[in-house]
Parts: structure tokens; sequence; C-alpha cells
């Protein structure tokens, strides 16, 4: 289950995402149930369509699909959803370790990145932005 530092990694994630929404069409969804086969449905953390998605339960892949550590999640699962997202055709997929606050790509592997990017609409997110706890 999820717990405060993968909510607000969520959560900075999704303001960075409403920022752009209207200057570049990008939707952001937290914890949208995705149609990734037939029979196969995952949900993600965060999911961003360029646009409005048409169904209720996308079966077609998002630009972005951002997965999110927890307390409880096994690194074995984890690898297995960001590749399922690969191989379904998401663009970019990405891990986002709050206990360590590490920021990571996932293209057949994990590569640790200093921010997350978005290089066709030339924006860009880096770590201690992604972390960034509001002062006491």
């Amino acid at each position: 289950m999820p717990n405060l530092p993968h909510s607000n990694a969520q959560r900075r994630l999704i303001v960075w995402f409403a920022g752009m929404e209207e200057k570049l069409s990008l939707q952001c969804f937290p914890d949208l149930r995705l149609r990734v086969g037939e029979r196969r449905y995952r949900v993600v953390d965060l999911a961003a369509f360029q646009g409005w998605p048409t169904e209720d339960i996308p079966s077609s892949p998002p630009l972005v699909a951002i997965e999110i550590l927890s307390p409880d999640d096994r690194s074995a699962e984890i690898l297995t959803k960001l590749e399922e997202y690969r191989v379904w055709g998401v663009t970019h997929v990405w891990f986002v370790n709050p206990i360590s606050r590490k920021l990571y790509v996932y293209s057949a592997g994990l590569s640790e990145v200093a921010m997350l990017s978005l290089p066709e609409y030339g924006v860009e997110i880096a770590a201690p932005e992604v972390f960034r706890s509001p002062a006491p």
C-alpha cells in the first residue's frame, strides 16, 4: 500500500503534468486501470495521455506510464509490470523510488536518471522537484 513518500511523489508529478495540460494537451490520471491485453489489466500509478482517452478503461497505451515504489512492492513484480508497459507500446516508462529519492527510465532494463523528460515536448522534471516536501 502507498505511504506518504509515495503519495507525495505522485502528487508532485500530477501537479507537474497539470501545469502542461493546456499548453501540451497532456492529460494525467492517477491509479488508472489499463487494458494491456485481451484479458489482461494493470493499474498504473500515473498515466499521461496525449489528449483525453476515448475509453473508460483505456486499451491504447498512454504516452507515459509511471510506477512509484511502495514499501511492500517486490522488485520482480515491478520489473514485470514495467516490461509489460514497454511491450504494450508505452513511449515513456518511468519508475520513481521515493525511498532512495531516485528516478529511472525503463527500456528493456532500468537506467537511473537525474531527471525525467519528454524530449518531444522539451520538458523535464528533476529528482529534487519530484521528492520535494512542503516546509513544516
